[in-house]
């Protein structure tokens, strides 16, 4: 009889220990605390359309290695807006580390080809609203 009370008991903590994890819910993290993000936009100027967004994305990123490493990299956090492209004005977004904008700049021009076509990219701006961004220097 003890030992099946004792395994009743068990079951019961572990039943109850599942319950209370299933109910906390974790906490988020604080505004201080949370990385602050720039909307960078830019410009590529080039004699022929460049039409390819992932052949953009690895040049930058190549470019922002080759230049900072893989720490510099994971600092800046780069997160390119795919579908904030346009393919005609040849603009697009990138969302950034606030503290890192200088240093994704200088890896922009560091860009010369893409997809062995001669290219420059120019930063237009930095905002820190996506529909700013979008707003002043997409859409013009």
């Amino acid at each position: 009889q003890g030992i099946v009370r004792e395994k009743r008991d068990v079951k019961k903590r572990c039943f109850l220990t599942y319950y209370m994890m299933a109910k906390t819910k974790i906490q988020p993290i604080l505004p201080s605390l949370r990385e602050r993000k720039r909307y960078l936009a830019f410009e590529i100027i080039s004699k022929d359309k460049i039409t390819d967004f992932n052949k953009i994305e690895e040049a930058i990123s190549s470019a922002s290695l080759q230049l900072f490493g893989e720490i510099g990299n994971a600092k800046a956090g780069m997160l390119f807006l795919k579908n904030k492209y346009d393919q005609t004005k040849q603009r697009g977004l990138i969302r950034v580390n606030n503290k890192e904008i200088d240093n994704i700049r200088s890896a922009l021009t560091l860009v010369k080809k893409i997809d062995n076509k001669e290219v420059i990219i120019r930063s237009i701006g930095v905002s820190g609203i996506l529909k700013k961004a979008i707003n002043k220097y997409l859409a013009s």
